[in-house]
């Protein structure tokens, strides 16, 4: 059956969500359209591939899931600020909505939009409700002109509602005024960014208008409007400051302690490396060590030890002079730097090292011997060039 109703005249491509509130006109429906809406699908499937595939935009909005499938349904629930009889209206769209009766929900909705305007009811959002889930029944008939005339009412009545905006999208697509379409889906995303069926228009739509229009298809867009924050969905998910700075914290935790584990197990498999004498090997995991903590003393002490053992002198004394920045007093790094003086042929810095040693701790033997043998290195050292 075809819709019975005289049509208002429809909005022009002006209209938007921040239009100026305008007076909702009152209209009357076809009865069960049913069988329309088997014909619509192939009316919105025959405009440049299917339209947008979200099932959320397909129910009506302010319903329950108690109305699935018409089963143990309250029809005489509240809704929102609507009187019982207005509200009952509501509800039976709904469920009729949800069963596939679109032509009969239609007019439940028509029923509830003139009863709330004759009562003169001050409601802008249970109106916006109407006039989108009114919008909804449109665009499952196929009737796309009423199905904007509608979504624009709705969002006169609350800008920036994301459901009327998504459906007027859709009807905007199927009518092929693509720039229109392309406004509301970018709209869509300012408001919810996670709504995939305007992403996938977006994409679409694109390609469309880059072939009607050329490189510079941009410029022949209406303006985009700018959602406020407040109307944006998305950004009420994400966390404050507070919450921001508390994980970053425990990511900071988090990383230090894997970082702390690391360096136990360098340094342990360093430290069994050059008891097998693999002072090279232990060299690089040392390394390692140092690139995760740069002020460990004993790593220092430690690698010196290995640089010694394999005779590279110069490379000792730079990691004992490290480790004596960080501990002044450390007997190990002056004892392995005199040995690496030793080794480059410093004999008095290296006795001044052992010298050191012995104010800090008279009973290492091992600096006593190696003092005595610097010593002696030194007065050769000196006789020899004396005679030179």
């Amino acid at each position: 059956m075809g819709n019975s109703q005289k049509k208002a005249p429809g909005h022009g491509e002006g209209g938007g969500p921040h239009s100026q509130p305008g007076t909702p006109g009152r209209r009357r429906s076809h009865g069960n359209n049913t069988a329309n809406s088997k014909e619509v699908q192939g009316k919105n499937t025959a405009v440049n591939g299917t339209l947008p595939a979200d099932k959320s935009q397909d129910e009506p909005q302010g319903s329950s899931t108690a109305f699935s499938g018409g089963k143990s349904c309250n029809l005489d629930a509240p809704c929102g600020a609507l009187p019982p009889p207005l509200a009952r209206l509501k509800n039976e769209g709904n469920m009729l909505f949800k069963n596939g009766q679109f032509g009969d929900a239609l007019e439940k909705y028509t029923q509830a939009i003139d009863g709330c305007i004759e009562a003169g009811i001050d409601s802008p959002e249970d109106l916006c409700v109407l006039y989108s889930n009114r919008a909804a029944c449109y665009l499952k008939d196929g009737n796309s002109t009423d199905c904007i005339q509608d979504c624009t009412r709705s969002l006169e009545l609350h800008p920036f509602s994301l459901k009327p905006l998504l459906r007027r999208a859709m009807a905007y697509e199927s009518l092929e005024r693509y720039r229109m379409a392309y406004v509301d889906y970018k709209t869509v995303l300012q408001i919810d960014i996670s709504v995939q069926a305007a992403h996938d228009s977006v994409h679409r739509i694109t390609k469309m208008l880059i072939d009607l229009d050329g490189p510079d298809w941009r410029e022949k867009l209406p303006e985009i409007p700018k959602v406020p924050l407040s109307a944006q969905q998305h950004r009420k998910d994400e966390p404050s400051a507070e919450v921001l700075q508390a994980r970053a914290e425990r990511a900071e935790q988090e990383k230090a302690r894997k970082a702390e584990a690391r360096f136990t197990l360098m340094k342990q498999e360093g430290n069994e490396l050059v008891k097998n004498s693999q002072f090279q090997s232990a060299v690089d995991k040392y390394s390692e060590c140092l690139a995760i903590k740069s002020d460990e003393c004993a790593i220092y002490t430690n690698r010196a030890l290995c640089y010694l053992k394999l005779d590279r002198f110069a490379e000792a004394k730079q990691d004992c002079d490290s480790a004596l920045q960080i501990e002044p007093n450390n007997k190990k790094a002056f004892y392995r730097r005199a040995l690496a003086h030793k080794g480059l042929k410093d004999y008095l810095s290296a006795s001044t090292d052992l010298q050191e040693v012995l104010q800090l701790d008279p009973k290492v033997q091992e600096a006593e011997q190696e003092l005595e043998l610097v010593t002696n290195l030194l007065r050769e050292s000196l006789l020899a060039n004396s005679q030179g």
